[in-house]
């Protein structure tokens, strides 16, 4: 099944409809927007950008995949420079590679390698982020998730907020079914019987609300596994299930291939039968916020008159200004994985929660 298909029938009735996934992925409210970067950089040169020609790039906006991988907005580390944002959330999850975020705070951090980034834009913020590529004498594969969570009105011009979840306290599920075969679930918002205690969103974040029912997993079943996942108590939750790497899954005996995502619907448990190849999916739940959205690139408001006050605010503040010595910065040559809070407070990756 790959073209967009909505099923019904006492043998599908989980599913919603099928849809292709494209170089964005379709959501629902709350979630605004998700990406899915995979980039295979090649090893760095002195700068921490890529060592190889960058001819025939469309340099400070590359999105071209050539060779593999994308500047992006960047010119010589990849990655994302100084950029605004107002009225909704970013929540980063890098699977590989590493990530230099700086903002208008003053906040900074170096991160990657399973851990996860949760940043409330609120009433204004800009920060920048960038993809430093630390080995010189090897590939620099990058691939991450970056997922917008819409904010309430109530929350819009909340302050911002900065959380880090490194990826030794992301809870878990691990789990084998009867013939031994493992599904593992990192949980980084919601509740999954089974996995440790969740993690605490940012306070005004929609997530934090006790009934809002969001949850972001990502799940990886190993060739041949059957897995079920469980049901939601939250009456009226929108569920979708990104399948972006393996061959093909069975649902409910409806074989769906790679490269496609799947609404279910939330009041029913669904076993997943996996294929023949270890199979990864995105999941994101949650209650609608069910308010109007007006958006304009990087703000997200309520209506057209609060995206001019943000129009003017920004021109205005500059939401803090920019006191970087560039518009990309990066943190230098150590590894080491680091968050500077905007009061100055300083932690470092923990390996267990």
């Amino acid at each position: 099944m790959t073209a967009s298909t909505s099923v019904s029938g006492t043998a599908t009735a989980a599913i919603v409809r099928v849809t292709p996934l494209g170089s964005t992925w379709e959501t629902a409210d709350p979630f605004l927007f998700c990406a899915h970067h995979d980039d295979a950089y090649p090893p760095g040169d002195d700068r921490l950008g890529p060592k190889a020609c960058l001819a025939g790039r469309d340099i400070g906006q590359d999105f071209s995949r050539k060779d593999g991988w994308s500047l992006y907005h960047g010119d010589t580390v990849p990655g994302f420079p100084a950029h605004p944002h107002r009225g909704f959330e970013t929540v980063t999850i890098v699977r590989q590679g590493l990530i230099d975020h700086a903002d208008s705070l003053g906040a900074a951090a170096r991160f990657g390698q399973g851990d996860v980034q949760w940043l409330t834009a609120g009433q204004g913020i800009v920060h920048a982020e960038m993809f430093p590529l630390l080995d010189a004498q090897a590939p620099n594969p990058l691939e991450l998730f970056q997922i917008w969570l819409n904010l309430p009105a109530r929350s819009k011009l909340a302050p911002p907020h900065f959380t880090m979840f490194w990826a030794g306290q992301i809870p878990r599920l691990h789990t084998r079914d009867a013939a031994g075969l493992a599904t593992e679930v990192a949980v980084i918002a919601g509740n999954l019987p089974g996995a440790d205690a969740p993690l605490s969103p940012p306070p005004d974040s929609w997530a934090a609300q006790a009934d809002a029912d969001v949850a972001i997993w990502t799940i990886r079943m190993e060739a041949g596994a059957r897995w079920t996942l469980p049901a939601s108590v939250r009456k009226g939750s929108r569920r979708h299930l990104y399948f972006f790497q393996g061959r093909s899954i069975a649902l409910q005996g409806q074989e769906i291939a790679v490269r496609n995502g799947i609404e279910l619907r939330t009041d029913r448990a669904v076993e997943l039968v996996n294929g023949d190849e270890t199979a990864e999916f995105l999941l994101l739940q949650g209650l609608p916020i069910g308010e109007p959205v007006a958006r304009y690139g990087p703000f997200v408001m309520n209506t057209e008159a609060e995206i001019r006050q943000t129009l003017t605010d920004y021109r205005r503040t500059q939401f803090g200004g920019w006191n970087w010595p560039s518009a990309g910065p990066v943190h230098g040559t150590d590894p080491a994985h680091f968050a500077r809070h905007p009061d100055g407070r300083r932690e470092t990756a923990q390996a267990t929660r």
